[in-house]
């Protein structure tokens, strides 16, 4: 590579988005501290891989959805942060994750896909030279299908897609006239299990998804958690 693209090279501007969709039920006890920590470590750990490979993160914004149920307790099912820029907000990030306490969730599915709906229709950045759109869900249980379960409370978020294809059209994919997500910059990794609908529904038919299975009561691993950072760095 020739000096001077170099030279234009470390002269772009990267701004990366990243939303952070935590199930907080209660099955989710015995390694929510574990996420909290890899949700409040994520940031410093991608800055520092992009510093490594030359490329500094000139604008960097965190949101966080915590999801439990809306069949159990509309009011509690979704707490959420608008989007915080860092390192400036940082304290107010950490006090939102550190805050965060699982419990509730009634049924085994939980309101995941809700939470997923409301990253997905973000509002992401539009301008710098290259744009990196990030959503990571960690989740231990399957998600009530769209349209299902507390759509009548007065908490539930309007504006959701009420069936899975809807969803799926608002994420969107190649040449597709319907998305809300920028198609090159947009990325999915799912901390999920193997269960429906982020196996196959998700996990094998969405573009730009990345699938690491979860079981409940068991964290996420630090080599996931790696690979994880290494994947978003190496896509800018």
């Amino acid at each position: 590579m020739s000096a001077e693209l170099e030279r234009y090279r470390g002269n772009l501007r990267y701004a990366v988005d990243i939303v952070l969709c935590v199930d907080a039920t209660g099955s989710m006890y015995p390694v929510i501290d574990a996420v909290k920590r890899s949700a409040l470590q994520f940031h410093l750990r991608l800055a520092g891989v992009m510093g490594r490979k030359g490329k500094e993160i000139s604008q960097l914004r965190l949101r966080v959805i915590a999801f439990r149920d809306f069949g159990d307790d509309p009011d509690s099912a979704i707490e959420q942060t608008p989007f915080l820029h860092l390192p400036e907000q940082a304290e107010e990030f950490a006090a939102f994750v550190s805050g965060i306490e699982a419990g509730g969730g009634g049924d085994v599915p939980e309101s995941g896909l809700e939470a997923l709906a409301l990253a997905v229709n973000s509002p992401w950045e539009k301008g710098l030279d290259r744009r990196r759109h990030v959503i990571v869900l960690f989740t231990d249980a399957p998600a009530h299908p769209l349209g299902t379960v507390g759509v009548a409370a007065q908490s539930y978020p309007r504006g959701i897609p009420r069936t899975m294809d809807d969803l799926f059209e608002q994420w969107g994919y190649a040449r597709s006239q319907t998305a809300v997500m920028e198609q090159s910059a947009k990325r999915l990794v799912l901390f999920a299990p193997e269960e429906e609908p982020w196996a196959e529904t998700i996990g094998e038919e969405w573009d730009l998804t990345l699938h690491f299975p979860s079981r409940a009561g068991e964290g996420l691993e630090e080599f996931e958690m790696d690979e994880i950072i290494e994947t978003i760095a190496n896509s800018l």
